[in-house]
């Protein structure tokens, strides 16, 4: 008799976090399908953002977010310079290239683990790749001053073009930079401070 209350508590116990589970998520995809965090930007994230982790960093760092929102919605994207502007210090800043893609096999995987990466194709279009840390193999271990370890892994990739921002955060290696057709890819990537 005991053992079966015991099994009936621990089911009670695994429904209560199922379900409390279901609603955390429930309203973290009700708070980003809301979009209050765009501030008007005229850009929709890529579809497979890691939502709970893009909630969790907005509501640590609002200010970082809609500092670097109010970047992408009042700069000319497609005509600013290449170079380094920082919006906060070494809180928020803002990274323009313009060049050449890579190869695919010259293209690395990385991550970060200080910024969150806010990637912008505003000219042209690259080939980039997702796939979470956890299921990567380090081929570079992590180099605190670079703030970059490489991987390899299989993961999705997206053809980044105008209109769509890419973000990623800590768990997320990514593969960008990869050339699609040969022409000049306008880059504009803005990091936020990562929280823990």
């Amino acid at each position: 008799m005991k053992s079966k209350i015991k099994v009936l508590q621990l089911l009670a116990i695994c429904s209560l976090l199922f379900f409390s589970a279901c609603s955390s998520t429930k309203k973290t995809v009700s708070w980003f399908k809301r979009g209050d965090w765009y501030n008007g930007v005229p850009l929709v994230p890529y579809a497979d953002i890691d939502k709970k982790e893009f909630e969790s960093q907005y509501q640590r760092n609002k200010a970082w977010w809609d500092l670097a929102f109010k970047y992408l919605k009042e700069t000319d994207l497609e005509n600013v310079a290449p170079g380094k502007y920082a919006l906060d210090g070494d809180n928020v800043y803002v990274s323009v290239t313009e060049g050449p893609g890579k190869k695919f096999e010259a293209a690395n995987w990385e991550s970060h683990k200080r910024v969150i990466d806010i990637q912008y194709i505003a000219r042209g279009k690259e080939k980039m790749g997702m796939a979470p840390v956890a299921k990567a193999t380090v081929t570079k271990p992590y180099d605190e001053k670079r703030d970059v370890a490489n991987y390899t892994v299989d993961g999705k990739f997206y053809i980044a073009e105008p209109g769509t921002m890419y973000i990623f955060f800590p768990g997320d290696a990514h593969k960008p930079s990869i050339d699609v057709d040969g022409k000049p890819i306008k880059k504009v990537v803005v990091k936020i401070k990562y929280t823990e």
